[in-house]
């Protein structure tokens, strides 16, 4: 049952609304390194198209009602977006759900030391990396520096043409014979991810203070810059990201290049989708939210009980909650896990299985099941519902595929399906195929990326 590459079907006006699609999708990306940064951009683009957000609707006091649109955030780094539909709630919501966060590395707590006159930020890797992928780039900071005094600086360091990059060292190939012979997992070990972030020396300083001259001098920037101290490290948020912006790739402009596709491509296509639909028959959703990488853990991952609060509070200010009309509501919803898949790549095709992969410009891609090994960690969707999903997107002619993660017994990985689907309600994994994922630079199909946005509309409509 090979899929036919999506290209073949297009006509001049199809390739035109690919190109402004995937010209407003890198510039999502360049503005949206980090899950703030997205909710920020998403936050945005949902006023413009007449969200308000909810507990401002629900204090006008006129109730909520079929065609109002409100979305919440919790912690600048979760959002959930609902367009009520005519029909109650206790039917269910058509729910697209993605992730807005990324692999990355993280500034450590006490991150700054200076060794051999040169300065430099401890850091944590966040996320499924290969560690040797992340160095000898020019890499961005980004995030926050919260104060005492209960003030937040916003960083962004390395985007901008004038901005200084920092900097991941690597071992030069001529005395490297002995770093070649270890594995790939420990070629670069996790502690040796340091920031290059300075080496000039500070040259008025007290005795005590002058073999760390560059650390020093780097909190004078610090300082006179963002007017933040040393010790504002231990209540900061900072990202250290791939500096640069996302790219055309390809001599005929097919495909897109950029950090953060994993799971930005499909965030951003399940959004808009959301803000284009009109007089939804079932409430639409679209939740985005944040630690996938680290299994959606904490406050504002999809283990917290945010989704499940947010719904309460849309039927409190509907005038309809009660626990019983919360489970219902829930249970009778329908969702997409818009997550992407592991893209065929003939370079390393002993990894795939063909009949069972997800190729390049074929569209959207149905997984079934994800997890590992024996299907450890999945959800695995009922065929009932992957008949109605398939049902949708040939009736309104998507371009679709079907895959696994990879050979049986080669690795694996999860989304965040199993954990809606611990409410009853159905659940498949939906989303666009990527090579090279988790790595700095992903690349994706921009044929894809028009699909999975008309899939997420039909969805939204027809589920």
């Amino acid at each position: 049952m090979e899929r036919r590459n999506a290209w073949l079907s297009y006509e001049e006006a199809d390739e035109v609304k690919v190109e402004e699609l995937s010209k407003s999708y890198r510039d999502f990306l360049d503005h949206g390194k980090t899950e703030r940064e997205c909710v920020k951009e998403i936050v945005k683009a949902a006023e413009a198209a007449g969200y308000v957000e909810l507990s401002k609707k629900a204090a006008q006091g006129n109730g909520i009602k079929a065609g109002d649109k409100v979305y919440t955030v919790a912690m600048k780094k979760i959002i959930a977006l609902f367009h009520v539909g005519n029909e109650p709630m206790e039917a269910g919501m058509n729910i697209l759900g993605a992730h807005i966060d990324s692999p990355r590395l993280d500034v450590k707590q006490n991150p700054l030391y200076e060794e051999a006159d040169l300065a430099y930020l401890d850091t944590h890797y966040y996320g499924g990396v290969k560690k040797y992928q992340w160095v000898a780039l020019p890499m961005a900071i980004h995030g926050v520096v919260a104060k005492k005094d209960g003030t937040v600086v916003d960083i962004c360091i390395g985007e901008k043409e004038e901005d200084p990059i920092v900097y991941i060292t690597d071992l030069l190939i001529h005395l490297s014979a002995k770093q070649l012979e270890k594995k790939g997992a420990s070629v670069i070990e996790g502690e040796n991810l340091d920031i290059l972030i300075g080496s000039k020396p500070l040259k008025s300083l007290t005795d005590e203070k002058k073999k760390n001259a560059v650390q020093e001098n780097v909190l004078r920037i610090l300082k006179e810059t963002y007017d933040i101290e040393e010790e504002d490290f231990l209540s900061a948020e900072l990202e250290i990201v791939p500096a640069g912006k996302a790219r055309d790739c390809g001599l005929d402009r097919s495909m897109i290049a950029a950090y953060g596709q994993d799971d930005r491509v499909c965030a951003y296509t399940s959004l808009l989708a959301m803000l284009e639909m009109e007089n939804p028959k079932k409430t639409g959703c679209c939740l985005l939210v944040d630690k996938e990488e680290i299994g959606s853990v904490g406050a504002t991952g999809m283990q917290s009980r945010f989704f499940e609060n947010s719904v309460a509070e849309l039927l409190d200010a509907m005038g309809c909650y009660s626990e019983l009309t919360l489970r219902r509501a829930l249970q009778n919803s329908s969702m997409l896990s818009s997550d992407v898949s592991a893209g065929f790549d003939p370079a390393y095709a002993e990894a795939f299985e063909k009949k069972n992969a997800a190729y390049l410009g074929r569209g959207i891609v149905l997984n079934k099941f994800t997890g590992a090994r024996g299907k450890s960690g999945s959800n695995d969707a009922n065929a009932e519902y992957v008949a109605k999903v398939r049902r949708i997107f040939d009736q309104y002619e998507i371009a679709f595929q079907t895959a696994e993660l990879g050979k049986v017994d080669f690795g694996g990985g999860g989304t965040i399906a199993y954990i809606a689907a611990l409410y009853g309600m159905d659940v498949i994994d939906s989303g666009v195929a990527v090579l090279s994922m988790h790595a700095p630079w992903e690349v994706t199909s921009k044929a894809d990326l028009y699909e999975a946005k008309k899939a997420y509309k039909a969805f939204l409509t027809e589920a």
